[in-house]
């Protein structure tokens, strides 16, 4: 009699989605699903045969729960390396990925627990996502095993980027490089953003570097609206900065592109930098100095602590990961030292 292990074999996929498509899930495609009930009647597959998987009491299924303010979805240009190297690892254990539905569009309007519970998901991916909604809240207490992306709860999962060293090794940079006057327009309140704009202003004040109330600016992360309109106030002050700093690498086209509608040149007449180092930020003109956060490392990490903790829970230390990144100098800074500049 056929396994559930041959039938995923003989149809390509994975057993998680084998046993999906024969609980008629709807996360898998009309098409695939009507591949492997062929392939089961051919094999005469009873589902009786899948009583030694259900012995381990897993779906091999984990759930991502993915929202960000934009809208972006899996196409967001951090996240997304940070959950494909997510999924290649955990790829590597047998178990498959499944979006966790957010918003209005969640079937029969259940909370993210009970939608997680209906799915049997044996543990949950978190990433840029509102971390003080209520639901949020309930799914991390729910005893589900969970990892957090950036953001840390008590006695839970989480691997975050260092964003602390990461804005120190922008500052260390740019001051260098002879600036004393440097802006920073941050993203929206987050802990992210917190642990920034606490680096950025403690790196000036260790190098007794003064940062006027009026060269800080907030605009949302990936706005480049905001951000070129942040921009623009601060080309306008009386005094204004020889460097700015962009909350991320999507955001600072905004910010360039107010740059250049003063008939501004970058570095020459002023300089930026961004946040992220994605490859977006090496086509740029001229390439954006930035700071390349490790997303290969994040998602590997995060899949093996997650992993972990759903096969061997008392020997998981339930501690945070921290990934620290690399400062990519590209050419957007220009050098003030070089030229005895006085600014």
């Amino acid at each position: 009699m056929a396994s559930l292990k041959d039938l995923a074999a003989a149809c390509g996929v994975s057993i998680a989605t084998v046993s999906k498509a024969l609980n008629d899930q709807p996360d898998v495609s009309e098409k695939t699903k009507e591949r492997i009930r062929k392939a089961a009647k051919e094999m005469g597959y009873s589902p009786n045969s899948a009583a030694k998987m259900l012995k381990t009491n897993e779906s091999r299924n984990i759930g991502v729960l993915f929202a960000d303010e934009a809208r972006s979805g899996l196409t967001h240009d951090y996240f997304n390396h940070v959950l494909d190297s997510f999924r290649r690892e955990i790829e590597r254990f047998d178990y498959d990925l499944t979006l966790l539905n957010c918003g209005q569009g969640r079937k029969g309007g259940m909370t993210y627990l009970e939608r997680a519970r209906y799915r049997g998901f044996d543990g949950i991916i978190i990433a840029c996502i509102d971390f003080n909604d209520p639901e949020v809240l309930e799914l991390v207490r729910s005893g589900i095993p969970v990892v957090t992306i950036d953001y840390i709860f008590n006695n839970t999962l989480a691997v975050i980027s260092d964003n602390i060293a990461g804005m120190e090794d922008l500052v260390d940079y740019v001051t260098s490089k002879g600036h004393k006057k440097i802006a920073y327009i941050h993203g929206a309140d987050s802990a992210v953003t917190q642990a920034r704009v606490s680096s950025f202003c403690l790196g000036m004040e260790k190098r007794g570097l003064e940062v006027p109330d009026e060269y800080m600016k907030e605009a949302a992360y990936r706005n480049t609206t905001q951000t070129f309109n942040r921009t623009l106030e601060l080309l306008d002050l009386p005094d204004p900065p020889t460097c700015i700093f962009f909350p991320d690498d999507f955001a600072a086209h905004g910010g360039v592109n107010a740059i250049r509608s003063r008939g501004l040149r970058i570095p020459e007449d002023i300089s930026v930098a961004g946040y992220d180092g994605t490859a977006m930020a090496r086509l740029m003109e001229p390439a954006l100095t930035t700071l390349h956060q490790d997303t290969e490392r994040m998602g590997k990490a995060a899949a093996r602590k997650l992993i972990s903790q759903i096969r061997s829970p008392r020997t998981t230390l339930m501690q945070p990961v921290t990934i620290r990144g690399e400062l990519v100098k590209g050419h957007s800074v220009r050098d003030l030292t070089a030229e005895g500049h006085k600014r």
